[in-house]
């Protein structure tokens, strides 16, 4: 039986407290299959990467069910310079919660928050496997706009693949269901 966690769900910036939670799914292949980051093996490392990375990023925030539990990432990395107009996005989920809408929600509040912290964006970009459907779909449902197929555009996990595009401008809908 699913349980409806929508009602549930938010973002906030990661704690020093949440590698634990932070473990349970980056230290999931499953999980980190189409990251360009490795998959964790260890507390000491995931720990450093908290400190390091998530909590001085400029807008990285933990996604959590009632605010307790870190069950995964959204990032967002604005552009330098002549290109702070953009910035991209990316997010992952633990797989115990696939499939129950969380990182479609996650998104959504995501775009209520990104354009009002990054005065400057106008465009946010999401690059995703042509591979993963499921993410194709939280970008489709989520109101992003499929922009083309660069062609091998990166380099993940050993592998040069093709990436699908799409885009969401400050000027297009963000309205939360």
């Amino acid at each position: 039986m699913e349980i409806d966690y929508s009602s549930r769900i938010s973002i906030r910036p990661f704690k020093v407290t949440d590698v634990d939670d932070f473990m349970s799914w980056a230290g999931d292949d499953q999980v980190t299959r189409f990251l360009r980051w490795k998959t964790f093996t260890s507390k000491e490392e995931a720990l450093t990467f908290i400190k390091d990375i998530c909590i001085p990023h400029p807008w990285r925030r933990s996604i959590c069910v009632d605010d307790h539990c870190s069950i995964s990432f959204i990032s967002v990395f604005p552009g330098l310079g002549n290109d702070r107009c953009r910035a991209d996005m990316g997010y992952a989920l633990a797989t115990k919660h696939w499939g129950q809408g969380i990182t479609t929600k996650a998104v959504k509040i995501a775009l209520s928050q990104v354009f009002k912290d990054l005065p400057d964006l106008v465009r946010l970009q999401g690059f995703v496997d042509v591979e993963n459907k499921a993410s194709q779909r939280v970008l489709e449902k989520t109101g992003f706009q499929k922009e083309g197929l660069p062609r091998k555009y990166c380099h993940i996990k050993g592998k040069i693949t093709d990436l699908l595009a799409y885009s969401f401008l400050s000027t297009d809908s963000t309205s939360i269901e």
